[in-house]
């Protein structure tokens, strides 16, 4: 089985796809720790020192090794969808999930977070909300599934996840928690 969780930086892929993999007991990838050991520096520091395009270059080789083992949860990075290339990897080998955030509800979650580089700018809510116009019609034209972030824990979340899964068919239900046997007197 191979999930693939996309959406806005701060949606919360990385924790629900850590969580998501326990859950299922399957491994659990974050594509941005993957790009980082191979470039063996932040991805922070890599996109001051060579630029956006050259980081989407590597983005876009991981996402195509990702897609030919596909297997377990995978947590791409918020802009992984900016490529049709990777779009396509994406929805042609995972069951992709789409957590959806509003800006604001990221805004609040991201406010004092310093290692996005895209969010280092004068105004964090506005880049939110013009990154969110932009990619959000390109996270629901990769996603199988969306799910609404908002309010709602991890935890509940990944509940939300895997009743999606089961309703698709890529998870078996589990089966209802042993219940004592019925006296047949009553």
């Amino acid at each position: 089985m191979a999930v693939a969780l996309v959406g806005l930086p701060g949606a919360g892929k990385s924790a629900v796809g850590r969580r998501l993999g326990q859950r299922l007991q399957l491994p659990f990838i974050d594509s941005d720790n993957v790009i980082e050991q191979r470039i063996g520096c932040s991805i922070r520091d890599y996109f001051e020192r060579e630029g956006e395009a050259s980081f989407r270059d590597i983005e876009q080789q991981v996402i195509a090794d990702l897609a030919r083992t596909a297997t377990g949860v995978v947590a791409t990075g918020g802009g992984s969808v900016l490529r049709e290339a990777n779009r396509a990897m994406l929805r042609g080998s995972f069951h992709v999930i789409y957590l959806r955030s509003s800006p604001e509800d990221l805004f609040r979650r991201l406010r004092h977070d310093v290692k996005r580089p895209l969010l280092q700018v004068a105004d964090p809510l506005g880049r939110l909300r013009e990154l969110h116009g932009a990619r959000d019609p390109l996270y629901r034209q990769t996603a199988h599934d969306i799910v609404e972030t908002g309010r709602p824990s991890v935890a509940m979340l990944v509940n939300i996840i895997v009743m999606q899964l089961e309703l698709a068919g890529i998870v078996v239900p589990a089966p209802p928690p042993d219940l004592p046997p019925v006296d047949p007197r009553e």
